[in-house]
């Protein structure tokens, strides 16, 4: 018999708070990149002009909005991979194939998505405020503002507006950060010469985060464009349509800051995430 330390439910979702904090402002700069008609700016030349408009506070507009999308989405999605992952690996006293993986990470992340939405609507509107006209602010005071002002003024329909592209693209992002995580970190340790240490959880995320950028980025950038409307497009199938109309590269537009932005937030939740488990894990007996 062997004692060993899992994660608890709620770890997923205080780390990936944690890496929310650090990674902010690129994410905010990503939304204003997807949010352009036309490719105007670049990742530069978008933050510079934040900047220079609204002063370096600027970067972490929405920051709250965010945080509440990560005690949401993340965590739900974490809770749901990791606790099913450990009680089978423990019941079936081995490690689960990929495949199984893939659908649990696609069937949490579904979910996460879903409850994730309104949050994430709000956290678009806040970061894409920085950069439009005064009159035409939402202004919202904070995250819980937010979500009653648009509960209030458009509905509760609203608030799961882009509800399916969130979920589909809540389901990729965790099929490229969890099943890949959990893959490739299993790939080294079994190589012989890692072990259970930073580093593997370095690479092993390094290589989710990008796997995680390709698969949901398309998604990504029609859901933002769906969340920030205001009432121009008749639905998602309409978003796409329109979005396919500025071209194919439309669809992976603000793929670098994304990439800069997801691979690092990803890196930086499995680093809190393992720490966490490792001091602070329920222990079992396998």
């Amino acid at each position: 018999m062997q004692e060993t330390r899992v994660s608890r439910w709620y770890f997923g979702g205080v780390s990936s708070s944690a890496a929310a904090c650090l990674t902010h402002p690129l994410d905010l700069i990503k939304v204003h990149l997807q949010t352009q008609q036309e490719v105007r700016m670049r990742m530069i030349g978008m933050t510079v002009n934040v900047v220079r408009r609204e002063g370096y506070l600027a970067l972490y507009s929405g920051l709250s909005a965010s945080l509440c999308r990560q005690m949401t989405y993340s965590l739900t999605r974490f809770a749901i991979y990791e606790t099913v992952r450990d009680k089978i690996t423990r019941e079936n006293k081995g490690l689960m194939p990929f495949y199984q993986k893939v659908l649990l990470g696609t069937f949490g992340g579904f979910a996460g998505g879903f409850i994730g939405t309104p949050a994430d609507l709000v956290n678009v509107r806040m970061q894409n405020d920085v950069k439009l006209p005064a009159e035409l602010r939402r202004n919202y005071a904070h995250a819980l503002d937010g979500l009653l002002r648009v509960w209030k003024e458009e509905g509760v329909r609203k608030l799961f507006s882009g509800a399916t592209l969130a979920s589909s693209r809540g389901a990729l992002v965790s099929i490229g950060q969890l099943s890949c995580y959990d893959q490739s970190k299993q790939l080294f340790l079994s190589m012989g010469y890692l072990t259970d240490n930073v580093l593997t959880h370095f690479l092993a995320s390094v290589f989710a985060g990008g796997c995680a950028t390709i698969l949901c980025q398309p998604l990504d950038v029609v859901k933002t464009r769906l969340m920030n409307s205001k009432l121009e497009y008749r639905g998602v199938f309409h978003c796409l349509t329109e979005t396919a109309n500025l071209g194919p590269k439309a669809f992976y537009k603000g793929l670098v800051p994304a990439a800069i932005r997801l691979i690092p937030h990803t890196v930086l939740t499995f680093m809190f995430l393992e720490q966490l488990r490792q001091h602070f894990g329920a222990v079992v007996v396998c």
